[in-house]
Formats: structure tokens, sequence, C-alpha cells
């Protein structure tokens, strides 16, 4: 049987979209916006959605990198459609915007297949939480970003990453998910890792 930890927590949607409103820090609006649309999934008996991409960065590393987009991963598109509608975002090209709120929510994966490192669930004021992408699984995202698209942010931030969570990232399955083919980016996670923090 699964629990949902709200069901001790009533909500109210327009109290958190006024804290939201109020909140200055992009992050902190970001994540209360997640929060809040886990919030009305699970409600639904739905799975929390996934935070990935740019906000997920910005998530692991403090706001050094920032991004104006929610980016989602999520399997039942109807679910968060009609999620995102009740919380007054408007379809605009792939993207949901809430003009009122200044964000854009957009779900580009369906599922994070073969990308199993413990996600990270995010305990947030007014009984909200959010679940993110796992760091080791994001570390990858970056890799690929770095390496395929040639994208120097993505380099800077897998660096940044690696240099800060040294201790804590699970070696072996990063290694394990750098040497798939679909990867393809071993030998320059091993040299990050033999990298000397500055």
């Amino acid at each position: 049987m699964r629990c949902c930890y709200h069901e001790l927590v009533d909500i109210n949607i327009k109290d958190i979209l006024t804290k939201i409103r109020a909140t200055e820090a992009p992050l902190a609006r970001q994540m209360l916006m997640t929060g809040l649309i886990t919030r009305v999934l699970e409600d639904r008996g739905k799975p929390a959605p996934v935070l990935i991409g740019g906000l997920a960065l910005s998530y692991y590393t403090r706001e050094v990198f920032f991004t104006p987009l929610i980016d989602l991963a999520y399997a039942d598109r109807d679910a968060l459609d009609e999620a995102l509608r009740e919380l007054d975002f408007v379809k605009k090209g792939r993207y949901w915007v809430h003009d009122g709120l200044d964000m854009a929510v957009e779900a580009p994966a369906s599922e994070l297949a073969g990308e199993d490192a413990p996600r990270e669930t995010v305990e947030l004021e007014g009984g909200l939480r959010c679940v993110v992408i796992g760091l080791e699984d994001l570390i990858i995202d970056r890799m690929n970003a770095c390496k395929h698209w040639k994208s120097e942010v993505d380099c800077e931030m897998t660096e940044l990453l690696i240099m800060h969570y040294r201790q804590e990232l699970d070696w072996v399955y990063l290694e394990k998910r750098a040497a798939l083919q679909e990867n393809d980016t071993l030998a320059e996670l091993r040299t990050l890792k033999d990298r000397k923090a500055p």
C-alpha cells in the first residue's frame, strides 16, 4: 500500500501560489512550484514527477547555474497536462507557461530509462516535496552534453559537480553508466575523477 505524506497536511493551492509569487529566490520559487505540481498529481493517485535538466543542476550547484525552465520527467502526459491547467499554466508550443508567475514547465522525458541512481527527495515548506534526478545520473547527462553537443557550460558544470560531491558519488555506478555505448564518456569521467581539487 502506498502511503502519502500529504494525507496529514491539507493545502490550499491559492495560498501556495501566493507564497510562490512572494518568494524572491528563483530556485526556491521553482522548487515550490515543482512541489505543488507533485502534490496535485499525488492527490490524484499519480506518482511524483522527477525534476531533471537545468533546474536539477541549479539545485545541486546551489544556484551557480540558473535556468528559468522547470524540466520534468513524467510518463502520464495527460495527468501532467491536467495538473498544470489546474495551476493556471497555459500550453504554448512545447512549454506550459504561467504568465502571472513568469514560469515555464516542459516535460522533455517521459521516463528515466536506465537512470537508477538514488533520487533526492526534497522536503519543502507547507508540506510540499519534490523528487530530483540522482546526482550521478545528472552528471552523466551533463557529460553527454559536454562531449556530444560541445556544450562548454555543461563541461564546466560537470567538473563543478564532481569536484564538489567527489566523496559522496557512487563511482562504480558512474563508471558503469559512462562506459555504456550511448554515453561513451568513461575516459572523460576518469580524467575528472583523477583531477585534484584546486
